[in-house]
């Protein structure tokens, strides 16, 4: 069996680059198209021309080449799958020929965070990058808190690594089109300390999960309707992935997942969350699930607790 996490790719036969889209594959490689070989193409691999697919194109283009490999995500067989490509194997080629990675690499060493936690994924990964592509820096496992740390302190500073302007926070914002008020996203979003501008690229830390702590696959369940809740979160070490986790204290609702980039980090062990989303009853226990389309209307993740100052 092939092993993947998410944010490694995998290129087909085809020529056809996935995004691996979780951490368990039961019947393939859970995925979602990102590249198909294309001549009009603006990007270039190993003499191949490429065009890049956002979320509901792909899913055309998959429905209408391999609609038998189309579920909630994409699943490509494994015998279909001709290489692996994963974050950290990048980073020794970055170092050596990219300023901008090379400093978030030293900045985050300096910091404790070992260069076998780190890694890069999306187009940089890929080697299609362009000159305007974001960095997508990834750390595995708990370094990524003590990466999250580094950033902060670095944007504290004011050197290299800078804090987001106040422009880029309004394009990010539009672009999401949360279920919250500017005010309401910014301060939360500022909290989290996970963005940054390195030499005038924007640049985030994305977490994705060391190998002892993939345990057990998230099972599907059976949607009850929706649900506003309040309760107090009792766990949050895996708020920042993807899906988000948080544990709560509900007389009804088990935990909540968010897979709505927007919502991870959201809120820390210990405040009150003000949550909305779909009802879903798993064996014996009920969740909460925010982020049931790519952009959901009347789902929502508040911390009250930041949000009131208490």
């Amino acid at each position: 069996m092939v092993k993947t996490r998410i944010r490694d790719f995998i290129i087909t036969k085809e020529n056809w680059i996935f995004a691996v889209a979780d951490y368990f594959h039961p019947d393939g490689i859970r995925s979602v198209l990102r590249y198909v070989p294309d001549e009009t193409g603006d990007r270039k691999l190993n003499k191949i021309r490429y065009r890049k697919y956002d979320f509901d194109d792909a899913f055309q283009f998959m429905r209408s080449n391999r609609p038998e490999w189309v579920e909630d995500v994409h699943i490509v067989p494994e015998d279909q799958v001709k290489q692996i490509l994963t974050p950290p194997e990048r980073i020794p080629f970055l170092v050596q020929n990219d300023e901008r990675v090379k400093y978030i690499v030293n900045n985050l060493k300096s910091a404790g965070v070992p260069e076998s936690c780190m890694g890069v994924t999306g187009s940089m990964l890929l080697g299609l990058q362009k000159s305007s592509s974001d960095i997508d820096f990834v750390v595995y496992g708990n370094a990524w808190f003590d990466a999250r740390r580094a950033l902060i302190s670095a944007k504290s500073r004011g050197e290299t690594i800078e804090d987001i302007s106040e422009e880029m926070w309004k394009f990010i914002y539009n672009k999401r089109k949360p279920e919250l008020s500017f005010e309401e996203f910014i301060v939360h979003e500022k909290r989290k300390g996970n963005r940054g501008m390195v030499q005038g690229t924007y640049f985030d830390l994305l977490f994705v999960r060391d190998w002892s702590q993939i345990k057990e696959p998230i099972k599907r369940g059976t949607d009850l309707g929706y649900m506003e809740i309040k309760a107090r979160v009792t766990n949050s070490d895996l708020a920042f992935d993807s899906p988000s986790v948080y544990m709560i204290d509900h007389n009804e609702i088990d935990h909540v997942l968010s897979y709505t980039h927007t919502y991870s980090g959201q809120v820390i062990e210990g405040e009150i969350m003000n949550a909305r989303g779909m009802v879903e009853q798993v064996g014996d226990i009920k969740r909460l699930v925010v982020g049931t389309s790519r952009e959901p209307e009347g789902e929502w993740i508040r911390s009250l607790t930041l949000l009131e100052g208490k």
